[in-house]
């Protein structure tokens, strides 16, 4: 379960891979979240990529807000065992799609990182598409104390 307080996202996660032509596969249901699962689980090491909508045609999508996420801000992430791990908002950058930051997004690290990925910018009628993504960096601060 993903829930992002400052800006009301409680969204169950999917599972996502890749599609045939080997760009990373998107959550079918706009309302959903999926993550990256070649990439970290919630707390290990490495980036742990979430990607969502932003919007469709009848309106916001999980994602619609990201933009407005702060340094600073809350993410936790509820695994499988129960445990939540917590991620501190760290940057939000806008890129253009022809210019994605592949490399800060998917490479390994030695740390435990948070990606959230979704569309931004100018949407392009003609293409159906946004011309840029909206993506929000993250660092692990640790599990939450569930007994309190």
């Amino acid at each position: 379960m993903l829930h992002i307080p400052a800006i009301g996202v409680e969204s169950e996660l999917v599972a996502l891979g890749l599609d045939v032509d080997k760009t990373i596969e998107v959550p079918e249901d706009f309302s959903v979240a999926g993550w990256y699962r070649h990439r970290a689980r919630p707390g290990e090491v490495g980036p742990m990529v979430i990607l969502g909508h932003v919007d469709s045609f009848e309106g916001p999508a999980v994602f619609f807000e990201l933009n407005r996420l702060q340094a600073g801000d809350l993410v936790e992430l509820t695994r499988s065992d129960g445990r939540i791990a917590v991620y501190e908002i760290t940057s939000v950058e806008q890129f253009p799609k022809d210019d994605f930051p592949t490399d800060r997004v998917y490479d390994w690290s030695n740390a435990a990182t948070l990606r959230l990925v979704t569309c931004g910018g100018n949407f392009d009628r003609d293409r159906r598409s946004y011309d840029d993504n909206v993506i929000a960096f993250g660092i692990f601060l640790g599990f939450a104390d569930l007994e309190g």
